[in-house]
């Protein structure tokens, strides 16, 4: 669609097409009102009385089909056919009514204003010119039989440069008009863009965002915000029955906005969350914008700064302390053999050695958080190498221990590094091992791999038969340092999730029915891994 013409598919087209015929039915009713009254006679002194009352009927009756049968005319040529024959039909008129005095010229002029605004320009100003000549013409043809006429040139004339004035004037206007609709279209558009931009931003923020009216309920909520707050649908709602505390917390901001808003957690085992809140006001609605910082992200990512600095600081001092703690154990080795000492000084030699290969061991696994090879995933077929997995652990565990094996069917693979993911199962077994042991003679690990129908992923679980994790603790079991063994390291787990992690996996714990525990690892889409 360009500036010169309007295009007759929009609605506004079909507004002036209705006009259109709108004026033409009407301009029609009104000649054969007027001809029925014989006031026709009296107003149209040199008029054809009986031709002008033919006419008239004549051009009710064709715009009445025209209406019926070109109701919606799609193209420019129709729609120039419709304006010519109005524009004939009305000099027919013109004439039969006697020129000049009639009137009637000025219905020519706005048939023709109303046909510029759809027609392209040329076609327009066509119209216009074959109106202004056949105004001319009819009165120049009208003075040979009434010479009286002959004064009727002038207005004639008039009529004439009317017609060419309103179609330059209406296609201006047109143009501009449309010029306008194409900027409020695309600025419509670009308003619908940035709205559709922001509502992806809002939904792909790790941020909560609420937004809260007068009485409390939910007017938006984010992917993120009810993530956190542990539903799946909360707009429209009432937020009060749902979180409490950030309520609470709500209330006491609105008495002193300049305090702090202390943190707020939505069950025992969810996450803890830092709210804030904005007021808005919208003329007399006042609403306001809720923020909802997860406190374990950032806690999560303090932890990494400190274990890479702590990694660092290992590193650069571990030659100095791994010396002297070599040489404290293997003196105490030479002690434990030598045959004078008694019993009580054999235990505490044996203290020493098994204290030193701790802080060996310790030393070792935070050196590991600095000394962290580049992770080198490949297409791993899960069910063949979880196989050989078991077999070459199973010739290493004591008769005391056992491991089973459970696999679904179908297709499992995934791109991980092989050794990286052997790390993490063989802490995971221990784990599992040392734990069942505590309830039972024989301890038991089981390895179920399957395909999760809900994530379209595959999975592998490590469950045992222990005493489970206590729900207090379900929330730190990741975190470095956490240890409920008085010989535990507390970083097994945590190097085991930041190495699944590295791999585009996630390790969780997952509740198991009857007791135990179980530790599931859901691997990444073997061709999505970027």
């Amino acid at each position: 669609m360009t500036a010169e013409t309007l295009s007759l598919a929009t609605p506004q087209a079909q507004r002036i097409l209705r006009l259109y015929h709108l004026y033409r039915l009407s301009i029609g009713i009104l000649l054969v009102l007027l001809i029925s009254t014989s006031l026709d006679a009296e107003l149209l002194e040199l008029a054809d009385i009986e031709l002008f009352r033919t006419g008239c009927w004549l051009y009710l009756v064709l715009n009445i089909l025209v209406v019926v049968l070109l109701e919606r005319p799609r193209r420019q040529g129709q729609l120039f056919t419709l304006a010519l024959s109005d524009a004939v039909m009305l000099c027919a008129l013109f004439y039969a009514g006697g020129g000049a005095p009639s009137g009637l010229g000025n219905l020519i002029v706005a048939s023709v204003a109303i046909s510029n605004v759809l027609l392209r320009r040329k076609t327009g100003l066509l119209i216009a010119a074959i109106s202004a000549i056949g105004i001319i013409y009819l009165t120049f043809y009208i003075s040979y039989n009434k010479p009286v006429a002959v004064n009727h040139f002038v207005q004639a004339g008039l009529l004439g440069a009317l017609c060419f004035a309103a179609a330059l004037l209406v296609q201006t206007l047109a143009r501009r008009l449309q010029a306008s609709e194409d900027i409020a279209e695309q600025r419509a558009a670009d308003v619908d863009n940035l709205e559709e931009l922001n509502a992806l931003i809002l939904e792909r923020m790790r941020t909560g965002i609420l937004v809260l009216d007068a009485h409390h309920r939910v007017l938006l909520a984010n992917h993120s915000a009810l993530t956190l707050l542990g539903h799946e649908r909360l707009l429209g709602e009432v937020i009060d029955p749902y979180s409490p505390q950030l309520i609470e917390r709500l209330r006491q901001w609105q008495i002193n906005s300049s305090m702090a808003p202390r943190s707020i957690t939505t069950s025992a085992i969810g996450p803890v969350l830092r709210p804030g809140f904005i007021a808005l006001t919208r003329g007399n609605q006042r609403h306001t914008l809720v923020f909802l910082d997860d406190l374990s992200q950032i806690s999560q990512q303090a932890q990494q700064l400190k274990l890479a600095a702590l990694g660092r600081l290992t590193a650069g001092i571990a030659h100095e302390i791994r010396n002297p703690l070599g040489a404290i154990s293997h003196a105490a080795q030479l002690l434990h053999e030598s045959e004078e000492l008694t019993g009580a000084d054999r235990r505490l030699s044996q203290i020493i050695q098994d204290q030193s290969r701790r802080m060996n061991l310790v030393i070792e696994n935070v050196l590991q958080l600095s000394r962290r090879r580049q992770t080198e995933p490949h297409l791993l077929d899960l069910r063949q190498w979880l196989e050989q997995f078991v077999r070459d652990l199973r010739s290493n565990l004591p008769v005391d221990q056992s491991v089973h094996l459970e696999m679904g069917f179908g297709t499992l693979t995934t791109r991980m590094d092989a050794e990286q993911l052997q790390q993490v199962l063989t802490n995971l077994v221990q784990n599992g091992l040392r734990y069942s042991g505590q309830l039972h003679e024989r301890a038991q690990v089981w390895l179920r791999l399957f395909h999760d129908a809900q994530s379209d992923l595959p999975s592998l679980e490590v469950l045992d038969d222990g005493p489970g994790v206590p729900a207090e603790h379900l929330t730190k079991i990741f975190e470095p340092f956490f240890t409920t063994e008085s010989k535990g390291t507390g970083l097994g787990l945590y190097l085991s999730r930041e190495l699944c992690e590295s791999n585009q996996a996630n390790l969780d714990h997952s509740p198991r029915e009857g007791g135990g525990c179980c530790m599931r690892i859901t691997f990444a889409h073997p061709f999505k891994l970027s």
